[in-house]
């Protein structure tokens, strides 16, 4: 099997020193000046060990799922907004991403079968710095963890003084949710499905 690893923790500011900031930086315009992109928005994916940073995926697209809802910018403006602004005028000067820290975590699904019954979702929502918790999994849907499926859960959002809080939310809401999952096998059609939570 090919390595893989489940993203969960997005975070911003970066909490990485600088200097591995700038490393990355570099990495990352380096490649996307091989691919030949060099207008519009890349996502781009990288791992960092003791050589450095390392490409992932680069892709001429924006951040996926909910994500992007955790970006603000100027006066509320989103990402999406600021990409379609810059397709319309490539001269236009982008506003900052709001000063506060902010983060989302990408609910991973912990094993396979059939979603019954969250757990906890009040609970979770009460952690200080919790903006939000998105259940975007239904009831009744057979779930497949990764590598096989890239399906998340759902998506925690927190906003808080400092990086490290908002990481320390996001995980402390995750710890309160329950997920209830049966083996596809003993699902029954009688039991009713919903749309989420």
């Amino acid at each position: 099997m090919s390595p893989f690893f489940e993203e969960t923790v997005y975070v911003t500011p970066s909490r990485l020193p600088v200097s591995v900031q700038a490393d990355i930086a570099r990495c990352t315009s380096h490649a996307c000046r091989a691919m030949g992109l060099t207008e519009g928005p890349v996502h781009a994916e990288l791992r960092i060990n003791g050589g450095g940073p390392w490409i992932i995926e680069i892709n001429p697209r924006s951040i996926g799922g909910l994500c992007s809802r955790v970006l603000r910018f100027g006066t509320g403006l989103s990402l999406e907004e600021l990409i379609i602004r810059h397709a319309l005028d490539g001269d236009d000067d982008p506003p900052k991403r709001e000063n506060q820290p902010a983060g989302v975590m990408m609910i991973p699904t912990p094993r396979a079968g059939v979603l019954t019954e969250v757990r906890g979702l009040d609970q979770a929502r009460a952690v200080p710095g919790i903006e939000k918790v998105v259940i975007s999994a239904h009831l009744g849907q057979e779930l497949v963890p990764l590598p096989e499926r890239s399906l998340y859960l759902g998506f925690i959002f927190a906003r808080a003084a400092c990086a490290e809080d908002v990481a320390a939310a996001l995980r402390a809401s995750h710890g309160r949710l329950e997920f209830i999952i049966r083996p596809a096998a003993d699902w029954g059609p009688s039991v009713d499905a919903t749309e989420g939570v």
